[in-house]
Formats: C-alpha cells, structure tokens, sequence
C-alpha cells in the first residue's frame, strides 16, 4: 500500500490506552467484508437515503466550491475507499488520506493506486498531526458515525492552515423515527448533527456554502486568515 503507516498516538485504532472508544458503526468498518462492499454502496448511498445525487455530481459540487489546485496539501477524513481522496489527487493535490480501518485503507489504496496519496491509519477524534498543515481538509459521512463529532470537527479545524477549507458531506438531523433507532448504540450508534450546532463547533471558521439535497447536507466552511 502506498505509504501505509499507523497515525495513531496508540497502536490500536480505537478504544483503550487512552484512545477514545468506538461506536458500532465504526467498528463495523473494521471488517474487511465491509470493506470490501463499501464502494458498492458509497455509489448508490445518496439515491438510497432520498437524495437524487450520482457520485459524479458529488464530485463536480465540490470541485467547483472548493476548486482544490495541484500542489495543495489536503486530508481526507475517514477515506473508507478513498472517493474524496481520488478526486483531490486527480486535481493534482497531496493527499494524507486517514480511516481507523486498515480493511478500508487497503481497499482505498486499491482503487485510487496514485502516488500522490498517502494512506494512514488513525482515529481523528484524537491526532497528533501538526497544527496548520493542511490547505484543505475533507469529511465525507464520517461525521455521521463517530463517536466524537465535535472532537473531530475541532482536530479538522486545528490541523487547517489560515485560510485552508473544510468540506463537509453529512446526514443532517431530520428527527425522523429511523434517525432515532440508528442513533441507538446497538444499532450502530449513528449521530446526525444538525446545522447549525456544526457551526458552533466551528468558531474560527465561516460557512460559505451550504446546500441540503434531502436529508444530506454539503457545506463549505474556510478557517480565518
């Protein structure tokens, strides 16, 4: 796997020594048979949760909200098979794309074999990345399943250098009643932030952009100079 190391302050990649615990549906993504079927259904994901949104228009909103240039250092947060980090290394920028599952990083580093991504494992709720460097930094639907949602927005805007961009693809609350049982830590223990608590969770960062495509929600925020 192209520069495949361990990012996390502790080798294992979730609970324990000092790590912060998993919830279920962030040790669902351990397993190399979900690994194997995401792509599968990252492809279909928006159709499927009422959003009438190819891959190929995800890709197209973002390029041109964010219009990522070549030799820019970008982070892809929770990469699983690495769509964001593909996209950003077609656009000729270095990518560290990070996942707590080493299953989905070999299956990223599969699909998106491109020199100009480094693949890491490691748990953002908690990072030991160097402050401020990164021009940009990318969050596809990991928000929607980690234990620690403002954790991982704080880590994502302290690892932004002034003026860097954080996107955001996420399932917005709906208070809906299969939000509430997805929500249940047994059955996946899914949180769907709403708005504008995201925003909150962002002081030193500005939405620009924001649009909601059913109950999915892209939004563009740029961290002050």
């Amino acid at each position: 796997m192209q520069g495949q190391e361990n990012l996390n302050p502790d080798p294992s990649s979730g609970a324990g020594q000092g790590n912060p615990p998993l919830s279920a549906a962030q040790r669902s993504n351990l397993l190399p048979l979900t690994a194997a079927g995401y792509a599968w259904w990252r492809a279909r994901s928006l159709r499927a949760l009422g959003a009438d949104f190819s891959l190929e228009r995800e890709a197209a909103l973002f390029r041109a909200l964010c219009r990522p240039l070549p030799g820019q250092d970008w982070l892809d947060v929770g990469t699983s098979a690495g769509f964001y980090a593909g996209v950003l290394a077609r656009q000729g920028c270095r990518v560290l794309a990070v996942d707590l599952s080493a299953p989905m990083l070999r299956e990223g580093a599969k699909r998106e074999p491109d020199a100009r991504i480094d693949w890491a494992q490691l748990n953002m709720e908690r990072s030991d990345l160097p402050p401020a460097s990164f021009d940009g930094v990318t969050v596809g639907a990991t928000l929607n399943e980690t234990r620690g949602p403002a954790d991982l927005l704080r880590e994502c805007a302290r690892v932004l250098r002034p003026g860097g961009q954080l996107w955001l693809m996420y399932l917005r609350r709906t208070g809906g009643p299969l939000q509430a049982v997805l929500g249940h830590p047994a059955a996946g223990g899914l949180n769907f932030p709403d708005p504008a608590w995201v925003g909150r969770c962002l002081p030193g960062l500005t939405r620009t952009d924001g649009l909601g495509v059913g109950a999915v929600q892209f939004e563009r925020y740029v961290k002050s100079a």
